[in-house]
Order: structure tokens, then sequence, then C-alpha cells
């Protein structure tokens, strides 16, 4: 009888992490991170904090679209998700560098920031797109689907970029809007995922 070593999958392990180690270049991770930090004006966001003589201190614009647009294209469009993600997930928290907000304040985040995340959303779409890295590692966001192989669309012309530009901004909206619509709702995350596995389990069930 066979005999394998055993699996640990769920045991927990105390070891030590460099966040900065964790994101890989060539990534959408490290694209949006890279993004963000250097390419980015995030002044919009300032006039909304009010806490320079006084308050407790707010959570950086630049954490918070991190966390948010990664879990976009991972799927996850609901604030408790994401809190969720950035308390168990190793990329979440390199991207954060640990810092993991409430659930709250996410979606306060995403509710009062809607006009000012929109604009910022399409413009790493933009690059990611252009660097091939939505539909190699990037889901098609919310139905809209973006070729990976974007050449044809990028030969040059003023009006194919505004094509392509109007395409994606549409996409950020609609997966905006599905995020603030999820807040709404009360959310059980084990009944989430128990459904996700009965969906994997009757896939496999008719494969065989």
């Amino acid at each position: 009888m066979a005999h394998y070593k055993v699996d640990e999958t769920y045991q927990n392990k105390f070891i030590p992490v460099d966040f900065s180690q964790q994101i890989i270049p060539g990534t959408y991770e490290y694209a949006l991170s890279h993004i963000i930090d250097n390419h980015l004006d995030l002044s919009a966001f300032d006039h909304w904090y009010k806490n320079d003589k006084g308050g407790a201190t707010a959570y950086s614009p630049s954490v918070m679209l991190k966390i948010i647009l990664f879990a976009y294209s991972r799927g996850l469009i609901s604030s408790r998700r994401i809190a969720l993600a950035c308390r168990t997930n190793i990329t979440f928290m390199s991207l954060t560098g640990d810092i993991q907000p409430h659930y709250t304040s996410i979606a306060s985040f995403v509710a009062k920031m809607h006009d000012q995340i929109e604009p910022l959303f399409t413009q790493i779409l933009l690059i990611c797109d252009k660097e091939g890295l939505i539909g190699r590692n990037m889901f098609a966001i919310d139905g809209c689907k973006i070729s990976s192989n974007a050449s044809k669309e990028w030969s040059g012309t003023f009006e194919e970029l505004e094509r392509k530009e109007s395409k994606l901004r549409r996409a950020s909206q609609r997966i905006l809007e599905r995020h603030q619509a999820q807040d709404d709702l009360s959310e059980d995350d084990i009944k989430h995922d128990l459904k996700q596995q009965e969906k994997l389990d009757k896939s496999a069930d008719k494969i065989k």
C-alpha cells in the first residue's frame, strides 16, 4: 500500500516573511502597486480627510486602492471578504504592509470615493492591458471581455485608444456598483464558500 507524506494544508506555521519579496515582478499585483505608488495623482482624496490637527489617523488611499483593485482581480467584490483576505492572504498583506482595515472602512471608502476611484481604476486597467496583464492572469471584468492580445487595439490612433478607454471605464463603473450593491446585503462567508465547493463538486461529477 502506498505511503505518502502528510498534507499540512491546514496546519498553522510561524515563519518569517519579508512582505516586499512576496509581490513578484510581471504580475498584476506588482503592476498595480507600482502604478499606484509612482504614476497616479491621489491628491483628490486629501480633501476628504480633516484629521491633520487631531483625530485618528486614516488609512492611506494608496493602500485602500491596492487592496480593493487587487480584490476585484480575484473576484472579491464584498468589503467583508476583502477585509478577511487582508487578514489571511499573504498577497493582500504584502500589498498593504499588513494593514488590516475593517470591512466598514473599506465599504465607506468605496461609497464616498466612488467618483475618484473609477478614473484611476480605468487608468490602471489601460496600463495593465497594454502590458498584457489583463486576460493572462486577471479576470474578464464583470462580463466585459478584454482580449489578452490587444495588439490590434493598440495600433496608435487616438480613436482606438478612446474606444479602449471607454470600454474599460464602463467595466470599472459596473464593478464598483456591484461592490456597493454587495455591501448592502448581509453576507455569510461560510455559506458562500460552501456554495462554491458544491458547484465544483457538481462539475467534477458531470465530468466523471
